[in-house]
């Protein structure tokens, strides 16, 4: 079986906070609503967004977390249209890439992004190349449900003993652990270490540069 690094996106290898705060302000604008917390915001990377909505907004109907969601995109579009869209990788990520890569494991990504937000990404950065499978919320339910997961393990060739979901959030983690894959913390993003060992972590990685030795 091959060996599979499954990557998440928004705090794993690029750091997106800045735009995904402004488009979630934006949204909630549009709504009358005042915008939430930031840390809130924060706590919400990850997962698809009418989700991500509901866990905002809990005691809101439906109606309006599926708009809120819409306006987000639209708002996201409007951003990317200005030329406006920050999403710098993080220090050390591409190192670490190439370090895995030259050690045999195949590299994916797993994310809440739509498959047209994680194709421009991937893209701006030129590394959409170097992933063998790209899995998004258009085509899976939510994390921290399996579906990505798996179907990342079917497309690389790989089983859930030799596949490793690499993430920032509680969310990656228990995706990663539902799937039967072990699950790889990182603190560069937007939970908390702890979170992320109570969530499955079997480590949480300081640096990118530490990721290949501790993915054996």
């Amino acid at each position: 079986m091959n060996r599979l690094a499954l990557f998440d996106c928004d705090g794993t290898l690029v750091d997106s906070q800045h735009n995904i705060i402004l488009c979630m302000d934006d949204a909630f604008a549009r709504a009358g609503l005042a915008a939430p917390d930031r840390h809130a915001t924060r706590r919400i990377v990850g997962l698809s967004l009418v989700p991500a909505m509901q866990r905002l907004l809990p005691d809101a109907d439906h109606a309006l977390h599926v708009q809120l969601a819409e306006d987000y995109k639209t708002a996201f579009q409007r951003l990317r249209g200005k030329g406006l869209v920050e999403e710098p990788l993080y220090d050390g990520i591409l190192a670490a890439m190439d370090a895995l890569a030259a050690d045999g494991w195949l590299l994916g990504v797993a994310t809440g992004k739509s498959d047209r937000g994680l194709d421009l990404c991937l893209r701006a950065h030129g590394i959409r190349d170097r992933f063998v499978t790209l899995q998004t919320a258009d085509r899976h339910p939510s994390k921290p449900h399996p579906s990505m997961a798996r179907e990342a393990m079917a497309e690389a060739g790989a089983s859930p003993a030799t596949t490793i979901m690499i993430g920032d959030t509680s969310f990656d983690m228990a995706m990663g652990v539902a799937a039967g894959a072990r699950s790889l913390g990182v603190d560069w993003g937007y939970h908390d270490p702890h979170e992320l060992m109570e969530a499955g972590a079997y480590h949480v990685a300081l640096h990118p540069d530490e990721l290949k030795d501790v993915m054996t």
